[in-house]
Order: C-alpha cells, then structure tokens, then sequence
C-alpha cells in the first residue's frame, strides 16, 4: 500500500517529537556517562534531576526543538503558507517566555543572544546571528514538509528566511538545508538511498552561497559519517566512532552529519533510530529529533510505534494531524506555483 504526503508529512512531525523526548534524558552527557547512568535506554524516561538541561521534563515530553519547530509551523500556518521571519521570531520568543527558557537551562547559546535582541526591539534584518549552532537545524522539519523540492537555491532562501531569527550562518544554513531537503524529498516518496546520496552536493550548495565562516566542509563531515557507519563492525563501533570522530555535540557541523549517520545506521526506522540517537551521547534530543523526523517522513506515520504515539499524544496534548493537514494543503500551492513558473 502507498504511503501517502500527508502520511509522511505526520510522519515528520510525531519523528520530530519521537527522537526529541526519546533522547531528552541523556542530553548533553557524554556518551560514557549515558551508559553508566543508563545502562540502554529504550523507552521514555523522565529527565534525570542530576542533568541540568533535561530535569525540567517528564516522561515523553519533548524539549525546545520540537517546541520551536511548532514555533515554526504555527507561524507558518498564521501567515497562510508564507515564511515571515518576523512572525517566526515572535512565536518562539513567546514560547521561551511562557516556558521560562532564559532562565533555564535549555537554549542554545546563539538562539539566546538572538532572541534577548529580539526581546529589545531589534530587527531580525539588523541581526548578525553567526553562531555555529544547530537551533537552525533542530526546528527545520515542518519547512521540509510545507517546500517541495523543485528548485534548490529557491529552496535555500526559503531555510535562510526561515532561520534568520536566530542563525544566519553558512554552516548553520547549510545543516538546516541538509535536513529539510532530506525531509522534503522523504515527503515526495524518494527512496532514503537516492536523498543519502544527494545531501553532500546540496549541504555544498548552502555552505557555499553566502560564506560567512571558516567551518569545515558539511558536505565533507557528511560523506565521512556515512562512510564511518559504512566500514564499523557492528552498531556498537559505529555509534563509537561516529561520536569520536563526527561529534555529538551542539555545533551543527557535528550534529547534523550525525544525525544523517544515525538514519543510515537504523536503516530508517523511526523507533531503531530514536534509540540510536538516545545512547549516542552528547546533544541526543536534537541529533534524535533531526533523525527520526527524517525516518518519519520516509514511512509515514504508521511507522511509528502506535504504543509511543499514544505517550506522545497522551502527555503533550497536542493534534499534530491539524499540521499534516494545513501544511500538505500548503505544499500542493506551492507545487502548482512552480508548476505555472516552469510552464510560463
């Protein structure tokens, strides 16, 4: 039986959540850390009072990357498909605020200068938001799911508006791009070996388009995470060396090549992949939300493990099918619009 958009367009967003409350717990620990406290984790599990980044979250509960990826989504959905980055800022100044995040641990250090001069009045056009993290990276999905892959720089500029309030740099675009491509062509039904093979030229394209720091290459640190689960002996040595040598940590050019490593090893299923990302140690919920929301959109919604959908539903209180419905209604316009460029 065919999957349909919208099925993977839900897929997305419960992925999303799924590989953010999955690997909430072990956040920010190190990988050795993560084993002795944890032993394996295979199901939700309160954050721990010791880590000072997860205790504010209970069982199944998802974090900010998932609260400012709906952030996102509302946004887009307020302005009827359209990417308004002031709209965008708005909305997750507003959940940072309603949440108490400047007072806890739980923002990146680049999206809280952002956001602190957001607070002040600042024009996000006025921002220099350079910051290597991957707040940009974390939240891109639901842009994935609304632009269909048709053109790549139209594509990029709509990642860049969509990041713009809190990171601007090539490396940060260059992640989010990464992800929200391989979202996108997920949602179009392309199998997971042709988007694996297609991220380094595009996450190339995005670095490149506005140089704005000396990264390393995303495209490069892609191609060796993939080639480092390619060549381990086993899933153990793999989540060992991709932890070494790619990095776990906050930096996107560590996070998201990863994430794209943790996809490849659970050979793209949802449930395999936020378990994965959860014993990876070091920035697991947002290496597992980028992930599994990839895996999500490869198979729908029904991938998902009904018992850990029914969690997800049951804590957060939240109807992602109010998402998949608006934003495949939204990506359908945006499909005829280039559908009527390309004819014109």
């Amino acid at each position: 039986m065919s999957v349909t958009k919208e099925s993977r367009i839900l897929g997305a967003f419960y992925g999303q959540a799924l590989g953010d409350a999955m690997g909430m717990p072990s956040e920010l620990w190190p990988r050795s850390r993560v084993k002795q406290h944890f032993g394996w984790i295979d199901r939700f599990l309160p954050g721990p009072a010791e880590n000072n980044a997860a205790c504010y979250f209970n069982e199944a509960e998802f974090t900010d990357d998932t609260s400012m990826a709906l952030a996102l989504a509302d946004a887009i959905i307020s302005c009827d498909g359209a990417i308004e980055p002031e709209v965008i800022g708005r909305n997750i100044l507003n959940w940072a605020e309603s949440f108490d995040a400047f007072n806890k641990n739980v923002l990146g250090p680049t999206s809280k200068i952002a956001l602190n001069a957001l607070k002040s009045g600042t024009p996000i056009a006025e921002l220099a938001n350079n910051g290597l993290t991957n707040g940009a990276a974390m939240r891109i999905s639901p842009l994935g799911c609304l632009v269909p892959p048709c053109s790549l720089s139209d594509f990029i500029d709509d990642v860049e508006r969509a990041s713009s309030p809190t990171h601007k740099a090539d490396v940060a675009i260059a992640g989010a791009t990464t992800i929200a491509w391989a979202v996108s062509l997920a949602v179009e039904g392309v199998s997971w070996s042709r988007i694996r093979d297609q991220l380094p030229a595009i996450a190339k394209a995005a670095q490149e388009k506005r140089v704005t720091t000396f990264s390393p290459s995303m495209a490069a640190r892609i191609e060796l995470a993939l080639r480092t689960v390619e060549r381990a002996a086993g899933v153990e040595q793999a989540m060992e060396q991709v932890y070494q040598l790619i990095g776990a940590g906050t930096a996107t050019i560590e996070s998201v090549p990863a994430a794209i490593a943790m996809v490849e090893l659970a050979k793209t299923d949802p449930t395999r992949c936020a378990i994965l990302c959860a014993n990876l140690g070091g920035d697991t919920d947002t290496i597992g939300a980028m992930a599994v929301a990839i895996c999500g959109a490869l198979h729908g919604v029904d991938a998902i493990d009904p018992q850990l959908k029914a969690q997800l539903d049951a804590v957060n209180q939240l109807d992602f099918s109010r998402y998949s419905r608006a934003f495949l209604l939204f990506r359908q316009q945006r499909e005829e619009a280039y559908g009527h460029a390309s004819r014109s």
